[in-house]
């Protein structure tokens, strides 16, 4: 079997977050969100896979998964001039695919259970698509499945009314048989080819479509609290390690993971889950919990809980920061405040109250 990985789109939802490179590239847990999908894959012995890229930083997709060695994987490289929607996006990697079975991961999904099981069941069966449906509590967001007597007998795109609420989630088995049904699709109301409507087409044609219910965590990440959500979930289950220094008055209690060369001074306190990269300096900190601190950042005096901090960042100052996301390179510097504040600051902010 081969993969495929979305890697496009603009994000706008996540704005200013995305105005210096894809959405799919943020990080959860100090990882790219699609990096976990790309594990997934090769966990589940798919290592051919193709990265669908297009606009904004998309460069930056190829400068970071490279040729897929450092990975486990062989990656092609396919461009996707314009948002068209996933069905597009499935239908420019015919030729990479051929004959093959495949997995379409999108990769601003986060699935926490392996898909080796799906796989394995996928290869065996003689259904022409599956999917992984997961209960969520606002279907109108979502693509939905009406399933009667463990048989789908409908799929559609943010329904008003929708049937049950089961949604599908972003992870498609299939195979090449959907190029033939993507090719006679019309586009949606949003002028995109949607891959609800790709299924939905096999569902009438007689095609069999099987499904499988996701009863562990799986996130959609297309909002900033659904990042901070899904980097706290990830934490929780990630094992805890400690390769850096720490000095004689600090307070640490939880799941704690600290990288290489950074160093926990006096009068901080780290409260798990807490991640913090490499070669990094927390000053006299309150650290925790559900915080991820990318590489060669320093915090000093501050108080930060449930959000991410990617690399590169300064934060100084008697000041307390949550449930925020602060990008590449930003710079906060605050004195004589100690009122919380909330974050969504892009690539290389600098803020000094």
């Amino acid at each position: 079997m081969k993969g495929i990985i979305l890697h496009g789109g603009h994000g706008t939802r996540l704005r200013p977050l995305t105005h210096t490179g894809p959405k799919q590239l943020l990080p959860i847990a100090n990882k790219p969100m699609s990096q976990y999908c790309l594990e997934s894959l090769v966990d589940a012995g798919i290592s051919d896979i193709a990265i669908i890229i297009g606009g904004i930083g998309s460069n930056k997709v190829q400068e970071y998964y490279g040729t897929g060695e450092n990975f486990g994987a062989k990656i092609t490289y396919v461009n996707q001039d314009h948002p068209r929607g996933i069905a597009h996006a499935i239908r420019l990697c015919k030729e990479f695919i051929g004959n093959d079975k495949f997995v379409v991961f999108l990769g601003d999904n986060i699935l926490k259970k392996s898909i080796v099981e799906y796989v394995s069941k996928f290869k065996q069966t003689d259904a022409t698509a599956s999917i992984l449906l997961c209960e969520v509590n606002n279907p109108t967001q979502f693509g939905i499945a009406d399933v009667k007597n463990g048989i789908i007998t409908k799929i559609m795109e943010k329904p008003k009314n929708p049937p049950t609420n089961l949604a599908v989630t972003g992870i498609y088995l299939l195979t090449p048989t959907i190029f033939g049904i993507i090719d006679r699709l019309k586009p949606s109301w949003r002028n995109e080819y949607e891959i609800t409507d790709a299924l939905q087409m096999l569902l009438q044609e007689g095609h069999k479509i099987i499904y499988n219910m996701v009863t562990d965590y799986w996130k959609d990440t297309g909002t900033p609290q659904d990042i901070i959500h899904a980097n706290e979930v990830i934490l929780r289950s990630t094992e805890p390690y400690f390769h850096g220094i720490k000095e004689d008055n600090v307070s640490t209690m939880g799941n704690i993971m600290v990288g290489e060369g950074t160093i926990i001074k006096n009068n901080s306190k780290i409260i798990g889950p807490v991640i913090i990269g490499k070669g990094c300096v927390i000053d006299a900190a309150s650290i925790g919990p559900n915080i991820s601190i990318g590489d060669n950042s320093k915090l000093s005096k501050c108080s930060i809980e449930n959000s991410i901090i990617m690399s590169g960042c300064n934060i100084d100052g008697d000041f307390k920061i949550k449930n925020s996301i602060i990008a590449f390179n930003s710079e906060i510097t605050m004195t004589d405040n100690t009122d919380s504040k909330i974050f969504l600051l892009g690539e290389g902010t600098k803020i000094s109250l």
